[in-house]
C-alpha cells in the first residue's frame, strides 16, 4: 500500500487556480484534471459522490439538507455516516487488505463512520442556551490530544461573519498530528477557506487574491509535510463557485400563493412544513419543491416557470436523467441562472423573521443561508456590539447573537449548477502520472472513489 493524503479545497476552481503558488506549480509539474461537476453541485452530495463512487439517486445525498417526511421537519447539515448508503472507499480498500487504515478529517457525514480515525466539529449545547465550540473524534481520546496540542477547535472561524484562515490552518496541523501518531493508509482532509471569500466576494473580489494567498501557505506546509513522510498527494474540489447578482425568494412566492404556511410564535413567523401545501428548500443555486398536495403540481409548476431567474424545473423522471432522483428529493427540483441562486427566506415582513434569522443557525434555519458569512452593515460599532454579546455569553448570562443581516444582495458567489463554464469547474491534482484513468482531461465525480483505490493500491 501506497501512503495518501486526498486534500479537498472548497471551491477550488481553475479560475483561481493560477492565483495559488503552490497549487498551480504542483498542476504544472504532475496530473491536472477537470472533474465535471457532480448534480446538485453541493458540499454533501459531491463528497458522497466521490466517497462511494455512486450518484445522490443512489447514496441519497440529495444535497447539504433535505424534508425529512416521516419527522415533517427540514434538517441541514446532520452528521451521521448512517445516512450515506453505499460502500465508501475505506470499506472498499479494508477488503483489498485488512491492514488498510483511513484518517477522515472534517470530510461531511464524519460521525459513526466505519472509518478507522476520524475529527469532525460537533459544538456543546448548553441546557442554558449557552453554545461552546468542541470536536468529535474517533478514537475518544483523540478530541483531547488534539486541543490540548492546538487549541480548541475554532468553531466561529470555520463558519460565520469570523470565518478565516484559522480554521483551515487547525485543520492541516491536526491533519499533521493524526498522521505522526496513527500513520494511515488514507488520510481524507478538508480545507473550507476559499468557500468564505468567494461566497463573500465572488471569484474577482477585491480581497481574494489575499485569501488564496492564505490558503498557499496551508498547502505548502501540507505538500513539504506529507512529501517528508513518502506520503502521495492529491488535491481535489468538489464545486467552484461562479459570479452571482441576485437572489430568487422561493418560499415568499409559494406563500403569497397560498401554499407555503407558516406559525406565529412571538409575533414571528415560522416555516411549518407539516402544514403547508408546497415550500422550498432551497440550497445555493438548487431548490427542492416538495408538494404534499398532489392535486397542486401542475399550478405550482406553471408558477415556477413563470419565475425570472430559474433556468430549468425537473420533475422525477427528469431528476433521473440527472441522477439525483430519489425519495429525499423533491417533486420538482429547481436550478437557478447562472448568475441566481436561491434564498431560503420565507417570510413578507422583517419585522416578522424569527430570531434565528441574523444569527449563525445552521440547524434551525430551512434552507442554506449564505449571509451568515456577513456582519450586519447597518449595526452601530459592530465590533463593539459582538463583543458586549461575548462577554454576556463568558459572564454565563443568556444572549442572542444576532448581527446577521437579512440583505440577500450582499452575496456575490454560489454554486449548485452542473452546467457551467470550464473555469469554474472542481479540480483535480496528483503526484501520479502513470495511472491510465487520469489521461482524459475531465474526470467524472463517480470516478474519485476508485483513481483513490488506485493510488493506494496500484
Amino acid at each position: 500500500m501506497k501512503s495518501t493524503a486526498v486534500i479537498n479545497i472548497a471551491g477550488l476552481s481553475w479560475s483561481v487556480l493560477n492565483k495559488i503558488p503552490s497549487l498551480l506549480k504542483f498542476s504544472n509539474n504532475y496530473q491536472a484534471n477537470k472533474i465535471q461537476p457532480v448534480f446538485p453541485a453541493l458540499t454533501c452530495s459531491a463528497q458522497s459522490t466521490y466517497l462511494t463512487g455512486l450518484l445522490p439517486n443512489k447514496h441519497g445525498i440529495v444535497g447539504n439538507g433535505w424534508f425529512f417526511n416521516e419527522l415533517s421537519q427540514i434538517f441541514f447539515w446532520r452528521q451521521s455516516n448512517h445516512l450515506v448508503a453505499g460502500e465508501k472507499v475505506w470499506e472498499a480498500a479494508r477488503k483489498l487488505n485488512p491492514a488498510f487504515r483511513c484518517a477522515n478529517l472534517f470530510w461531511w457525514y464524519n460521525m459513526y463512520s466505519s472509518a478507522d480515525y476520524s475529527v469532525t466539529p460537533r459544538p456543546i449545547y448548553r441546557s442554558n442556551g449557552l453554545k461552546f465550540p468542541d470536536i468529535s473524534t474517533e478514537p475518544p481520546e483523540l478530541r483531547e490530544i488534539l486541543q490540548r496540542e492546538l487549541g480548541q477547535f475554532p468553531l466561529f472561524q470555520f463558519w460565520g461573519p469570523a470565518a478565516n484562515i484559522t480554521s483551515s490552518r487547525w485543520i492541516a496541523r491536526a491533519s499533521q498530528m493524526v498522521f505522526e501518531k496513527y500513520k494511515p493508509n488514507l488520510s481524507l482532509i478538508y480545507l473550507p477557506h476559499l468557500d468564505y471569500c468567494l461566497q463573500r466576494e465572488g471569484p474577482n473580489g477585491p480581497t481574494v487574491r489575499k485569501e488564496l494567498i492564505e490558503i498557499d501557505r496551508v498547502c505548502d506546509e501540507l505538500i513539504q509535510f506529507f512529501r517528508s513522510n513518502q506520503t502521495q498527494i492529491i488535491f481535489l474540489s468538489e464545486y467552484g463557485i461562479n459570479p452571482v447578482n441576485q437572489a430568487i425568494p422561493i418560499n415568499r412566492i409559494l406563500r403569497r400563493k397560498g401554499w407555503l404556511r407558516v406559525r406565529i410564535e412571538c409575533g414571528e413567523d415560522h416555516l411549518d412544513p407539516g402544514i403547508s401545501d408546497a415550500f422550498a428548500v432551497a440550497d445555493h443555486q438548487i431548490a427542492h419543491i416538495y408538494i404534499q398536495n398532489p392535486n397542486l403540481v401542475r399550478a405550482v409548476r406553471e408558477e415556477l416557470e413563470k419565475t425570472q431567474g430559474i433556468e430549468k424545473i425537473l420533475d422525477k423522471s427528469e431528476q433521473e436523467l440527472m441522477g439525483v432522483s430519489h425519495p429525499r428529493s423533491g417533486d420538482l427540483v429547481l436550478i437557478s441562472k447562472m448568475d441566481h441562486w436561491f434564498s431560503y427566506k420565507y417570510w413578507l415582513d422583517d419585522k416578522k423573521a424569527p430570531d434565528y434569522a441574523q444569527t449563525v443557525d445552521i440547524h434551525k434555519k430551512p434552507g442554506y443561508d449564505p449571509v451568515e458569512l456577513f456582519l450586519n452593515p447597518k449595526m452601530t460599532f459592530p465590533k463593539l456590539n459582538v463583543l458586549r454579546k461575548i462577554i454576556r455569553k463568558n459572564l454565563g448570562f443568556r444572549y442572542l447573537m444576532n448581527v446577521i443581516p437579512l440583505d440577500d444582495t450582499l452575496v456575490k458567489g454560489s454554486h449548485g449548477r452542473q452546467n457551467i463554464p470550464l473555469e469554474y469547474w472542481p479540480v483535480f491534482l496528483s503526484e501520479r502520472v502513470d495511472i491510465r484513468s487520469l489521461k482524459t482531461p475531465t474526470l467524472q465525480g463517480t470516478q474519485i472513489k476508485s483513481i483513490i483505490l488506485q493510488h493506494v493500491f496500484e
